[in-house]
């Protein structure tokens, strides 16, 4: 799930926040943020079961939590771009799960 909210804090950097992230996909998305001169303002694993548990690093066991990630950018056309990147591969790790099942 992606969340647009594109924000103007003092210094002018635009955030994206994308929630509910896989585990596998993290990394990848890590990397495509910093290739797009991108900064991870904030990362975090919410659990899923209690609101208050939040972590900023991986639990021990991270099953039952939630990955989001917030990224800002002085460039709103690179969180545009890399939304476009993620939604993109979602789609195609979809259609490629729905493929093999059929």
């Amino acid at each position: 799930m992606l969340t647009d909210r594109y924000t103007d804090s003092l210094n002018r950097r635009k955030e994206l926040e994308f929630n509910n992230i896989s585990k596998e996909m993290l990394p990848w998305l890590e990397n495509l943020a910093i290739e797009h001169n991108c900064k991870i303002e904030r990362k975090e694993w919410k659990s899923k079961y209690n609101s208050y548990v939040i972590y900023d690093y991986e639990p021990f066991c991270s099953e039952g939590f939630e990955i989001n990630l917030v990224l800002s950018s002085v460039s709103k056309e690179h969180l545009e771009f890399l939304k476009y990147l993620y939604e993109n591969k979602l789609n195609t790790i979809e259609y490629l799960n729905n493929c093999v099942i059929n």
